[in-house]
């Protein structure tokens, strides 16, 4: 996307899932785990019910809240509705727990209903931790109206508080918090001169191949947006962005994208699907979501590196996907790099076995700006070189398959000895 063509310039500020007008949130430490210094719990409430749209798992084995929550937005052939808070647990996944576990869901949403003061069904509920554990519903009665009595928006006198506290209760085994918005001038008729924000706060460092979503995120804007609308935005974003993210090849079976919008920074009509508006809001979406994508692949379990692949030439778009997850889900690929070790040898490995179309006398592999390979054959390089470009934060991997005008890029990290230490470790 390109905001040139639309004619705006994106700024980033603070605030998080509170950035945008119209959102409180908090986040406590309500015994979902048991170190007290932990927060655990996030409550997102927008001042009024608002549009909302989700996006799911395609996991066959996914969770009660997602069932629930899908419900709540009309069923997997809908997505959207109208939404007056989002609730979400982290120590506990409430997945592959039966009808206990789809009780406990529901009750959520009956709890944050009474509280909050509206239905149900306009409650969306999200939960992360380990998988197959019966989630206690008593604790959910004692840390929604808790949650409740401390939510602020920013700039308050909480300042960012809310958001920034809901962003660390939803952490697993993430080192820090992951927040981002950004705000923006539309240009566009009937909204030219409002101010629209978006921010959004997410979860995610393991067990991440999204499939249809990320681990965990809510996304807000205060531009005022028809619910399908809004659904259909969504819908493309993660396509673009959270999908392309992969630290282990794993989708989990709480994959979770909330997306809610306020409508409280103008009084306007709201965004309709294929409007300059629509466009304006979708650029900015796109950049909220990419940030956030990114940082989910930097932080992935055991991480040094954010690794970015690019692919092109590929014959079709599907064709450019297989190859850019063949390389970045190569776990060969992977620990070279971890290991500061420039061997493009397991780049064009990880290309030639994913079934995609090329000739290897017509691939080109670049790997940190510096070329290794080109028509297949390969192409000196500086070791000395290679080394102190690994010092650098992002290692960029880039392959042109010589098969036609396809491109991708997908957001991946290397592979250390501190993964198997995480995971091998999860549930103690």
């Amino acid at each position: 996307m390109n905001a040139e063509q639309f004619d705006i310039k994106i700024r980033a500020v603070e605030g998080g899932v509170t950035a945008a007008a119209g959102f409180k949130a908090a986040g406590i430490h309500a015994g979902f785990r048991k170190n007290p210094e932990r927060l655990d719990y996030a409550l997102v409430v927008p001042d009024k019910p608002c549009p909302g749209a989700g996006v799911f798992t395609t996991n066959r084995f996914c969770a009660a809240p997602v069932q629930v929550s899908r419900a709540n937005l009309g069923g997997a052939d809908k997505g959207y509705g109208i939404i007056a808070g989002v609730s979400i647990n982290s120590g506990n996944a409430n997945a592959a727990t039966g009808e206990t576990g789809l009780a406990c869901a529901r009750e959520t949403c009956n709890i944050a209903s009474q509280v909050i003061g509206c239905e149900p069904q306009q409650i969306l509920v999200a939960s992360t931790g380990v998988i197959g554990q019966i989630l206690p519903i008593d604790t959910f009665e004692t840390a929604i109206p808790a949650a409740y009595e401390t939510l602020s928006a920013h700039g308050g006198a909480d300042a960012a508080r809310g958001g920034a506290d809901a962003a660390r209760a939803i952490m697993t085994t993430d080192t820090h918090s992951k927040e981002y918005a950004v705000c923006y001038r539309s240009e566009a008729a009937g909204h030219a001169g409002n101010a629209y924000t978006v921010g959004g706060m997410c979860k995610g460092s393991g067990m991440i191949m999204p499939n249809m979503a990320t681990m965990i995120a809510v996304i807000t804007t205060d531009a005022p947006v028809e619910p399908a609308a809004l659904h259909a935005l969504l819908l493309s974003t993660v396509k673009q962005t959270f999908n392309k993210v992969t630290v282990d090849s794993d989708t989990s079976t709480n994959d979770t994208c909330i997306m809610l919008a306020s409508g409280a920074a103008a009084d306007a009509e709201p965004i309709v699907e294929g409007s300059d508006a629509f466009g304006e809001l979708a650029f900015a979406v796109h950049e909220v979501c990419e940030s956030l994508a990114r940082n989910i692949a930097a932080d992935g379990e055991g991480a040094s590196k954010l690794v970015t692949v690019n692919v092109t030439g590929a014959a079709n778009d599907e064709e450019a996907d297989i190859a850019a997850r063949a390389v970045a889900n190569s776990p060969l690929v992977k620990t070279c790099i971890a290991g500061h070790d420039c061997n493009w040898g397991r780049v064009a490995m990880a290309l030639g076995k994913c079934g995609v179309q090329f000739n290897q006398e017509d691939v080109s592999i670049d790997m940190m700006g510096m070329p290794v390979c080109r028509d297949g054959l390969t192409v000196p390089f500086d070791e000395d070189e290679a080394l102190r470009r690994f010092e650098a934060p992002e290692i960029v991997i880039s392959a042109d398959l010589g098969a036609g005008d396809a491109a991708t890029t997908v957001w991946t990290c290397d592979l250390t000895h501190e993964y198997i230490s995480i995971n091998g470790d999860y549930r103690s």
